[in-house]
């Protein structure tokens, strides 16, 4: 099933997605996220061959590409990812071009069961 290109927001926000996840020092953040969950600033510049600041600007654009949220508990500003974004870029550019593939599979299984 075909999903309506009225569906899908404004090239702006996959522009924005894209381009955060082009880099690949800001797709270690979201894989150090994804593996040990929320974590301070201090926590991600941890093992990181960049400074600080650095990686407060990569957070900033993964932010503004809604990949990771901010949550404050207490005194302590918590970074977590958001894998709506991603689930959608799968949705949209993945899974519709797996379908054919995984037809055709079946029709070969059919045909050598036959």
């Amino acid at each position: 099933m075909r999903t309506p290109l009225s569906d899908f927001k404004a090239d702006t926000t996959a522009d924005l997605l894209f381009k955060a996840l082009a880099d690949p020092g800001r797709r270690r953040l979201l894989d150090r996220l994804r593996v040990r969950g929320e974590q301070t600033l201090g926590d991600l510049c941890e093992g990181m061959d960049m400074s600080r600041q650095a990686v407060t600007k990569h957070l900033v654009q993964l932010e503004e590409a809604n990949l990771v949220a901010v949550h404050w508990k207490g005194r302590e500003k918590l970074h977590v990812l958001n894998p709506v974004p991603i689930h959608a870029i799968a949705k949209r550019w993945i899974v519709p071009f797996d379908h054919p593939r995984l037809d055709a599979l079946w029709n070969l299984k059919k045909q050598l069961e036959d």
